[in-house]
């Protein structure tokens, strides 16, 4: 009891002597514990007696003990060896029992978000107070809580982190991981499919992209808002997938033994690595989303319609059209993106004033915008090129540096940036759906497969 009575003095913050949501999610931060505020509330809620939406200490006792007495089978459990502590070996294990192969330093960091004693260890008490922070119900959710505390990730057309929990790497969580993800990344890009046709006609219309939309809705109703979203939904999951593959291979051939983590340039070079082959591989697919997004109003051709149009009227190579710029901008995106991401991530998530799910979605979307700023222009002549068929005036956009001169001279540099704006518009929705949806789908199979 002098435990609980110790452990509800230090969520106590103000000395009121009640614990509201404010307060217990401050703690959890302190200990790197991520998780949503429906959560928490649905924790407060099943204990606040009085519905007062703050914890007594007799609430927040009952709500101790039935943690207790819940979890004390599942720690016997992690306890392979039964020595009366968890270590390493038994983080290993248990994800092994759920076909992962987890690497050491990532069972040590786990180890280390719970130990209190520096022992690298975790006795009863050090898990109990742990669980009584992170509300999970089953060891499924435990495991998922420990894998999006190391991970966090922001992105325009990325719903897979470009680097993959070293956890996930048995074929049964990268299963659950990559449908979760994937099914997030649909249902993001689908809500944001307006925003994306926007940008694109920025990109290729300027200033007449708003006009020419609006006489496309009067035409053609809401719906065709949405035109070429279902190409961009296909290309996302698979190419994303391929990039994490790539970077976690070369990431094992790259670290050395005595490194824990990868150096910025490792990163960047990586990042460029993996983002290239993968964008190539799904090239052709960009070029029919771009296509099908530039539909006049009226026409009404599917993917496969499209694909047969560019196939019989242009030639094979018109699937890579604008891919020369369009490489030379994912190399920077994704070497700059990834860089700046995890070398933020890094400092971010060792100090704990930083460490909470709005302020290191910003540090995210900040390595976002950077990876953006710096490729953009490249991002827009590509655009132009692949929508060559549907411009009369494009004729030096066939080439990189003509179209580039000649986008200055008719727009000048904010011509370099056209769409931009509707690019990060559209980034923060669609990374909110992504994090937030990835772990309601990963959970749900989690709970299926088991």
């Amino acid at each position: 009891m002098d435990q609980f009575h110790h452990l509800f003095a230090k969520l106590d913050q103000n000395n009121d002597g009640f614990i509201s949501i404010a307060e217990l999610q401050d703690e959890m931060r302190k200990h790197g514990i991520l998780s949503s505020n429906g959560k928490m509330q649905g924790l407060v809620d099943s204990y606040d007696k009085n519905k007062d939406g703050l914890l007594d200490y007799e609430e927040f006792l009952c709500y101790m003990m039935d943690r207790e007495r819940k979890w004390k089978i599942y720690f016997h459990d992690l306890d392979k060896n039964k020595c009366g502590v968890i270590d390493q070996d038994d983080i290993i294990c248990l994800f092994k029992e759920l076909g992962v192969v987890i690497s050491k330093p990532n069972a040590k960091k786990i180890i280390q978000m719970i130990d209190k004693d520096s022992s690298l260890t975790v006795d009863w008490n050090e898990f109990l107070q742990h669980i009584i922070l992170n509300p999970v119900d089953t060891i499924g959710e435990l495991v998922s809580s420990w894998k999006h505390s190391l991970v966090f990730d922001v992105g325009e057309s990325r719903g897979i982190p470009i680097e993959f929990p070293e956890e996930v790497s048995g074929f049964g969580a990268w299963k659950t991981f990559v449908m979760a993800a994937g099914m997030a990344d649909a249902v993001s890009r689908t809500v944001t499919a307006p925003i994306d046709r926007l940008k694109t006609q920025l990109q290729v219309h300027g200033s007449k992209a708003l006009t020419r939309g609006f006489s496309e809705m009067r035409a053609c109703g809401l719906r065709s808002m949405w035109r070429g979203n279902a190409v961009n939904v296909l290309k996302g999951t698979p190419q994303s997938t391929l990039q994490c593959l790539i970077y976690a291979q070369m990431k094992v051939h790259t670290k050395t033994s005595r490194q824990e983590t990868l150096s910025v340039q490792q990163r960047f070079g990586l990042g460029c690595i993996s983002g290239a082959v993968a964008h190539a591989v799904f090239y052709p697919l960009e070029v029919l989303k771009v296509r099908l997004n530039l539909q006049q109003a009226g026409t009404h051709h599917g993917v496969v319609a499209c694909a047969q149009e560019i196939y019989k009227q242009e030639s094979l190579s018109s699937f890579y059209r604008g891919f020369k710029p369009s490489i030379l901008c994912m190399i920077p995106y994704a070497g700059v993106e990834c860089a700046v991401h995890q070398s933020i991530m890094n400092w971010a998530k060792n100090d704990a004033a930083y460490n909470s799910d709005s302020k290191l979605f910003f540090f995210s979307f900040v390595a976002f915008a950077c990876g953006q700023v710096s490729s953009y222009p490249l991002a827009v002549i590509r655009t132009q090129q692949q929508a060559q068929a549907f411009r009369a005036d494009s004729r030096s956009a066939s080439r990189m540096l003509p179209g580039l001169l000649e986008i200055y001279e008719r727009h000048g540099l904010k011509g370099y940036y056209g769409g931009m704006g509707a690019s990060f518009v559209r980034a923060v929705p669609c990374a909110l759906m992504n994090y937030a949806l990835t772990r309601k789908f990963e959970n749900l199979f989690s709970s299926m497969d088991s």
